[in-house]
């Protein structure tokens, strides 16, 4: 095993920082350590300074991403926070009534659930009555190849409504027993990019609702700050921001009012 010293953690910390904003608590050390621990053995390298050095040098850059994937936490889940979900169906609805589309981000989106969830809705609430558009990002390539596919071990789909079930995804047989496929029709509908958050934002058109919901938890007050300022400024005006029922925007923007925990409309 290749020790990581404190020293080669605190620049791991510095990269992370400044490549994603994420902060890494002195507790992760051990985290670190086992998911580059490989990565070291894939080169050939004697010590975290030596792969260090790598990452940082030219010509590196797809080694550069893959340790920034794997110093990124994903986690998620088909319909997580139920009450969001709520939410979108009514103004879903609304935007229906009133002959109106809609445009969704999931600017945190991992390996795809939360994303499909939000697909799943607009196409139930929506279909080809009024348009909308799901645009759905991450940092990690790793994971955003994963949601690409819309491939899920079956016990991740628990939360899927039946009906969505049965509607949208296609259950796996023979050698693809125990998985689902989020079927293409609603795949398609779905824009994945890879976008930095703590970046100067592509350009894009304004969005209805943005969900940013169980991320800022990795970030420090003043990256908060900035990438909610940014998200903010792509949200339309009376657009809804979502963030995890964890979180808060209290000391972190004044640009949003808050309705209820976790959700916040842009004025």
């Amino acid at each position: 095993m290749i020790e990581l010293s404190n020293q080669e953690f605190t620049r791991f910390q510095a990269f992370i920082y400044e490549a994603a904003g994420i902060s890494l608590s002195d507790s992760k050390k051990v985290l670190v350590s086992g998911r580059l621990e490989k990565r070291l053995r894939h080169h050939r390298l004697g010590s975290y300074g030596d792969y260090l050095q790598l990452i940082h040098q030219p010509g590196h850059a797809d080694e550069r991403q893959i340790a920034i994937d794997q110093l990124t936490t994903n986690e998620t889940y088909f319909f997580r926070e139920p009450r969001h979900f709520e939410l979108l169906r009514e103004l879903a609805l609304a935007a229906r009534d009133a002959g109106q589309g809609l445009r969704v981000w999931s600017a945190a989106c991992s390996s795809g659930e939360e994303a499909y969830s939000i697909a799943m809705v607009l196409a139930d609430c929506l279909g080809d009555i009024r348009p909308w558009e799901v645009v759905a990002s991450d940092i990690s390539t790793r994971v955003l190849q994963r949601a690409r596919w819309g491939h899920y071990p079956v016990e991740r789909t628990t939360h899927i409504p039946p009906d969505y079930l049965k509607r949208f995804c296609l259950r796996g047989t023979g050698t693809q027993a125990g998985t689902l496929l989020v079927q293409r029709p609603l795949r398609q509908r779905v824009q994945f990019a890879q976008i930095n958050l703590d970046q100067t934002l592509p350009p894009q058109t304004a969005f209805d609702l943005i969900f940013l919901r169980n991320v800022m938890i990795y970030f420090s007050t003043d990256t908060k700050r900035r990438v909610v300022s940014r998200l903010v400024g792509q949200l339309k005006p009376g657009g809804h921001l979502l963030i995890g029922h964890s979180e808060t925007l209290n000391d972190v923007s004044t640009q949003v009012r808050q309705l209820t925990p976790s959700v916040y409309r842009k004025p």
